[in-house]
């Protein structure tokens, strides 16, 4: 089991996916880093939120900026922070999709599921970040019995010392 270094503020990761990987590669690799966070088995409706988002943000990027895009997942110990850098300088702008348009929602459905989001301009384009913070489906029965990570919804190997599951 991986040991956690109590001095280690924050964790992430970060990808980069060129329109040519598609969307589904960002998906399963974000999907990999929460099931090591914990998230999949403790918190599975935010993680599913999360995939949905990161789906969103790098359609986005591919389609609308015309871009590669670079996805970065960072947890703080309390929030998982989801952004996606692209090479347009467009800040996003949430339509208001009619009921046959087959586009226009992205924005919306990451407002809905994100506990807050921003846009943010850079020199080189343009950063999306949402951010979530997990909620445990269930509470365990007994302390012990939670997930790597997740007694206090944390990196693996943050649990409060007990014994060790066989």
């Amino acid at each position: 089991m991986e040991q956690h270094n109590p001095s280690i503020r924050a964790m992430g990761w970060a990808r980069s996916l060129p329109v040519s990987s598609g969307v589904r590669a960002g998906r399963r690799w974000a999907r990999e880093h929460l099931a090591e966070l914990g998230w999949t088995a403790q918190a599975p409706d935010t993680a599913d939120s999360v995939v949905l988002t990161v789906s969103e943000l790098i359609t986005n990027a591919h389609i609308h900026a015309r871009s590669d895009a670079v996805l970065v997942l960072t947890w703080d110990g309390e929030c998982l922070h989801v952004s996606v850098h692209d090479s347009s300088t467009q800040l996003p702008r949430r339509g208001d999709a009619g009921a046959g348009a087959t586009s226009g929602r992205g924005l919306a459905i990451v407002a809905a599921l994100a506990d807050d989001w921003q846009a943010r301009p850079e020199p080189l384009g343009k950063t999306i970040t949402a951010s979530f913070h997990p909620v445990v489906a269930q509470a365990p029965a007994h302390p012990e019995a939670t997930a790597p990570g997740l007694g206090t919804l944390g990196p693996p190997g943050a649990d409060p010392p007990g014994p060790e599951p066989e």
